[in-house]
């Protein structure tokens, strides 16, 4: 759904970011270009813009760096990934990526931006991750802040590995919806392509040898009981 978002085009990039890196909102909107290293693909988000105070890395995978690209072509030349439409210096507003979402008939109880973080933080729990790893890629503070503040890149090789995982597993079920998509647009089209002899005829020898594969494979696994 949000591919097919037909608003502005930094809007879309956004959300289509947001559950790949699983920040606050806040920490979203706000990023700016000089905090991006591609070459060492992470996002080093400062201390000061971090809800608990403390500097925190987001490794980037293979997905996320190819929608930074696309975005460096819209706004690297300014100082935000996400400014605003009308006033550019400053970072897009907290609504503007809620907006979108209703915009795209999710409701507030469907989706939020946050939702992405808790989405991103019970699925990669349910897929058996390290709790720690998670907390930590979370943002989430320590009971002691000073060894938190010296540790903000800790599990950061086992991070980076979790991240691209996710990033796949989001764009395998992506893969997976425009299969469908895609399956039942051409069923609803399939009573007018059999109007057509030649696509009729091809169609019904697929189906036939189809049919054939499938009763040599029950066979044989009848005569391998």
């Amino acid at each position: 759904a949000i591919d097919c978002y037909d608003g502005f085009p930094v809007t879309r990039l956004a959300l289509l970011l947001a559950p790949l890196v699983f920040v606050r909102p806040g920490e979203l909107r706000k990023a700016e270009w000089k905090e991006i290293d591609f070459e060492r693909a992470e996002w080093h988000i400062p201390a000061e813009r971090m809800k608990m105070r403390i500097k925190h890395i987001v490794p980037l995978s293979s997905q996320a760096l190819t929608i930074l690209r696309e975005l460096q072509q819209i706004t690297g030349k300014g100082v935000y990934l996400f400014p605003g439409a009308r006033y550019t210096q400053r970072p897009m507003s907290d609504a503007t990526l809620l907006n979108a979402l209703r915009r795209m008939d999710y409701t507030k109880e469907e989706m939020t931006v946050h939702g992405f973080r808790s989405m991103a933080s019970t699925l990669l729990n349910e897929q058996g991750y390290n709790r720690d790893w998670i907390e930590r890629q979370l943002g989430h503070a320590e009971s002691n802040n000073v060894r938190a503040a010296y540790n903000y890149a800790e599990y950061l090789p086992e991070r980076r590995k979790m991240m691209q995982e996710w990033s796949d597993y989001l764009y395998n079920l992506k893969t997976q919806a425009e299969g469908v998509v895609s399956m039942n647009k051409v069923l609803d089209k399939l009573p007018e392509l059999m109007k057509d002899k030649e696509f009729a005829k091809a169609y019904k020898e697929s189906a036939q040898e189809f049919k054939r594969t499938r009763r040599r494979a029950e066979k044989n696994g009848k005569a391998g009981l």
